[in-house]
């Protein structure tokens, strides 16, 4: 990941405006509803974060399906429960998975994928979610501008 990502991550972490209605709207046409549940349950920032992601993918991949833009819109969905602030995540980032919380955070594509499979989400999505198939490189370069 590139420092200035991190940089520009770290920064628009702090605030706390919640996506716009027009994004929430194009999201709920993008997500099943069980999708919808996981994403509305993430921390603002990291919808806003989710939103920024999908639309930089859909740029890039403007053919994508709706499972494909799901996978985008739901890559950190498994960090969600990592119950990590900004300033841990900073740590864990920096020192890698040392502590099993930290290997938790850096194992968010497999906890994200679990979330998605119970939550009866198409295999492109899990893909994405897990970073393969023809679009992940796609999502990488949509997650880190």
């Amino acid at each position: 990941m590139k420092v200035v990502h991190l940089a520009r991550r770290f920064v628009t972490s702090w605030s706390r405006r919640e996506p716009s209605t027009d994004d929430v709207v194009w999201v709920q046409t993008q997500l099943l509803p069980a999708e919808l549940a996981l994403w509305q349950r993430l921390a603002v920032q990291d919808r806003r974060h989710s939103l920024l992601v999908a639309r930089r993918f859909c740029t890039l991949a403007p053919e994508a399906g709706r499972e494909e833009v799901a996978g985008a819109l739901l890559h950190d969905v498994g960090k969600r429960d990592c119950g990590m602030g900004t300033w841990v995540r900073v740590v864990a980032t920096v020192v890698g998975p040392r502590t099993a919380r930290f290997r938790r955070y850096h194992d968010h594509e497999r906890l994200g994928a679990e979330l998605l499979r119970a939550a009866g989400s198409a295999p492109l999505t899990i893909e994405l979610v897990l970073g393969r198939g023809p679009a992940a490189p796609l999502l990488l370069a949509a997650d880190d501008v």
